[in-house]
C-alpha cells in the first residue's frame, strides 16, 4: 500500500483489535494465494508431461523404464542399474526376478555386469532390458599413468564386449550435457580427447586403413542452451552420417558420495538425458534412431534428497525404529512428503556435487577417452594414446 501524503488511510481510523484481525486475515490470504501457486505449478507439470507424452508417442508413460520406479518406490535417484539392483535386494531380501548378475575382481577395479532379461525386471528396476557393465574403481581418481592405462584397457576390452563392431565400422561419438556447467561436462570434456578420424579416412590407402576406424563426435549442448532437443540433433546427424555405432558419454547421478568420480557405468540400451536429476528428456536409443547405442556414463552429482532420506534412514536404524510401523513404499512416501515440504518451492530438485568436481571430470574424461580410442582405434598403442591425452 502506498503512502501517500494528504491522504487519510482508513487503516489509521480502525482499532488495534480490528489491524489485528485483518493481520490474521491478511496471513490466511497470503497462505491460500501459495497454495493456489502450488497447485498451479502441479497442474503445469502435468500437462507438460502429457504434451512430452503426446509428442513421443512411441514411448508409453505406462512402461516401467519411462519412470523413475526406484524414486517412486524407495525415494532414491540414480542412473546406475547396478546401484538400483542392490537396493532392491536389500529392501527386500531376496534377488530380483529376471536379473543377473556376475562379478569380476582386478587389481585396480571390480567389474560387475548387470543383465535385465524379463519384462518383470525391466519393471522393478525401471531400467529397459539390456546390459549394463559397471567398473568400480577408487584409483579412477588417482591420476597414475600406469592405473590410468589398466583402467581404460579394462574400460576397452567390457566396451567391445557390449558392441562388438567389424573393422570397417563407422562410430559416432556424442558428448551429452552442458559444457558451461562443471558437473554436467563430462560428455564435451571427453570428446575433446577423442581422436577423430572419418574426415581422414577416405584418404589413407587402404592397406593402411586397419585398425582405425572411422570416428567422428558432436557436442550437441543441452535443450537450454540450444533450444532443440538433444535426441533430436543427434537423429539428424545420424540420418545424414549414417553411423553403425553411436556412442554416448553423459554424466549421471548416484545414490552415493562414494560412487562419484570413481564409477563408470556403459550399457547398450542407450539413455535419457537428465533422468538422473528428474528432468527426462528425449530418449536416445535403438527404436529412436536406428542403430545400436552404448551409453557411458560417470556419477558426479548425487540429489540432496537421496542424502537426506540416507541420514533418516542412519537415524532410525540408530534408534531401532525402522520397518516397524509402515512397510518400505509407505516409509518411503512419509518420508519424501516430509522432504517436499521442507525443500518446496525451490530447493526439491537440489543436487550435490564436491567442490573438486573439476579434477574429477577431467580424470574420468581422460580415461573414457583413451578407452575409447584403444576401443576405436586398436592399431593406436598406448605410449601414443596416453602422449595424446597428456
Amino acid at each position: 500500500m502506498l503512502d501517500l501524503p494528504g491522504i487519510l488511510h482508513v487503516d489509521s481510523l480502525r482499532t488495534s483489535r480490528d489491524r489485528h484481525y485483518d493481520t490474521w486475515g491478511n496471513y490466511t490470504l497470503r497462505q491460500e494465494v501459495v497454495a493456489m501457486m502450488q497447485e498451479r505449478r502441479r497442474i503445469l507439470r502435468l500437462r507438460r508431461a502429457e504434451s512430452s507424452r503426446l509428442s513421443h508417442p512411441g514411448s508409453s508413460g505406462d512402461d516401467a523404464s519411462s519412470k523413475d520406479v526406484i524414486w517412486q518406490n524407495y525415494s532414491v535417484r540414480t542412473d546406475l542399474a547396478l546401484e538400483a539392483q542392490t537396493l532392491v535386494s536389500q529392501r527386500t531380501g531376496q534377488e530380483v526376478p529376471g536379473v543377473i548378475s556376475e562379478k569380476e575382481e582386478t587389481r585396480y577395479a571390480t567389474v560387475t555386469r548387470v543383465q535385465v532379461m524379463t519384462a518383470e525386471g525391466e519393471r522393478i528396476l525401471g531400467k529397459p532390458r539390456g546390459n549394463y557393465t559397471t567398473i568400480d574403481s577408487k584409483y579412477l581418481r588417482s591420476r597414475s599413468k600406469e592405473i590410468d592405462e589398466e583402467l581404460a584397457r579394462i574400460f576397452a576390452r567390457e566396451f567391445l564386449r557390449l558392441a562388438p563392431i567389424p573393422e570397417n565400422a563407422t562410430v559416432l561419438v556424442a558428448g551429452l550435457g552442458n559444457w558451461q556447467a562443471t558437473p554436467d561436462a563430462l560428455g564435451p570434456r571427453t570428446v575433446e580427447y577423442l581422436t577423430v578420424t572419418r574426415h581422414l579416412h577416405s584418404f589413407v590407402p587402404q592397406e593402411l586403413r586397419g585398425g582405425m576406424r572411422a570416428v567422428c563426435a558432436i557436442s550437441p549442448g543441452v535443450l537450454g542452451l540450444t533450444g532443440i532437443e538433444t535426441g533430436e540433433i543427434i537423429r539428424g546427424v545420424v540420418s545424414n552420417v549414417r553411423p553403425d555405432l553411436v556412442v554416448v558419454v553423459d554424466a549421471l547421478a548416484s545414490m552415493s558420495t562414494q560412487r562419484l568420480g570413481s564409477t563408470i557405468q556403459m550399457g547398450d540400451t542407450g539413455i535419457s538425458p537428465g533422468s538422473g536429476v528428474g528432468n527426462k528428456r528425449m530418449g536416445i536409443n535403438r527404436e529412436s534412431l536406428g542403430v545400436p547405442v552404448i551409453a557411458i556414463g560417470v556419477p558426479t552429482v548425487v540429489a540432496a534428497e537421496t542424502i537426506a532420506m540416507d541420514a533418516m534412514d542412519f537415524i532410525e536404524r540408530q534408534q531401532g525404529r525402522g520397518g516397524q510401523q509402515f512397510n518400505e513404499t509407505q516409509q518411503a512416501m512419509a518420508r519424501r512428503n516430509y522432504l517436499a515440504q521442507m525443500l518446496s518451492p525451490y530447493f526439491g530438485s537440489l543436487v550435490v556435487t564436491p567442490k573438486e568436481v573439476d579434477d574429477l571430470v577431467e580424470d574420468a574424461a581422460e580415461v573414457l577417452a583413451a578407452g575409447l580410442n584403444a576401443a576405436l582405434h586398436p592399431s593406436i598403442d598406448w605410449d601414443k594414446i596416453l602422449t595424446y591425452l597428456s
